[in-house]
């Protein structure tokens, strides 16, 4: 005998921040437009994200985002995904931290899915690369 199911599915957002767009000219956090590259987590932005190449990062660009002591950090590179250098890679095995690379768009999709789980993610996000 088959039954009639009835399921009501609620949009529950557990993070305080939440990136609602990625664009090259600015990241909307909640209702805040960005115009340059960000760190955060989702209970803070940690604050403007230094502009280096990709190429040039090291894991003291990082420190910051460290001190969020995040589980696993996002790199969003802007609108193409571009790999850092392995060094920067193998520093953050070394301190225990997953490392993800992705275009900014993707790493925005990734942060909100992963702050909404209740993850401790932190995110940096470039534009205009």
């Amino acid at each position: 005998m088959l039954r009639d199911a009835h399921l009501k599915f609620t949009r529950e957002m557990s993070a305080r921040l939440v990136i609602r767009s990625v664009s090259e000219s600015a990241i909307r956090v909640n209702d805040d437009d960005y115009p340059r590259s960000i760190a955060l987590t989702p209970e803070a932005v940690l604050g403007d994200w230094c502009d280096k190449p990709i190429a040039d990062l090291v894991a003291d660009d990082f420190s910051e985002v460290f001190d969020a002591t995040p589980e696993v950090v996002l790199l969003g590179t802007g609108r193409t995904n571009v790999f850092p250098p392995r060094e920067l890679t193998f520093a953050f095995a070394r301190k225990g931290i997953g490392f993800e690379v992705m275009d900014s768009p993707a790493a925005a999709r990734t942060f909100n899915v992963l702050a909404n789980e209740g993850r401790r993610v932190a995110a940096v996000l470039c534009i205009k690369r």
